[in-house]
């Protein structure tokens, strides 16, 4: 239901929009499909929290079949990817996976993304392109 609530960048257009016009927070999206069963968890915890975060974070929802435009320039063949934007730059996050380009796993704890989401503001404020995640998901999470 969180995908119902959260905005939608329904063009290639929307979603350049989206990253350049927030300069003072951090930007936010997450692509994938809104039928999928990850897509649909993760949006249950962003809708949670994006109260929470909304004056360092934008949060926005992205179906990768209805805008295509960006699949092959950010790699985005897992069901569900998030990705950070600061000022109009692509932030990496190290998350331990080998991955530092997107978050392509869910996230069950609320608190947990928005730690994620504050410690990545936090870096990119400071001019860092690369950001340590304050949690290692080097091994496969199950709950």
């Amino acid at each position: 239901m969180g995908s119902v609530f959260l905005p939608h960048l329904k063009t290639g257009w929307h979603v350049d929009q989206a990253i350049l016009h927030d300069q003072d927070r951090l930007v936010v999206i997450r692509f994938g499909r809104d039928h999928d069963k990850d897509c649909m968890l993760m949006d249950e915890h962003l809708y949670k929290i994006a109260e929470k975060v909304k004056n360092f974070a934008a949060i926005y929802l992205c179906d990768i079949d209805e805008v295509p435009d960006f699949n092959e320039m950010y790699e985005l063949y897992d069901p569900m990817t998030i990705m950070f934007f600061y000022q109009n730059k692509h932030i990496l996050c190290d998350f331990s996976t080998g991955d530092n380009n997107k978050m392509n796993f869910v996230i069950h704890d609320d608190q947990e993304m928005i730690d994620i989401i504050e410690t990545i503001f936090r870096g990119a404020r400071k001019g860092k392109g690369l950001v340590v995640s304050p949690y290692d998901y080097s091994y496969k999470r199950k709950k």
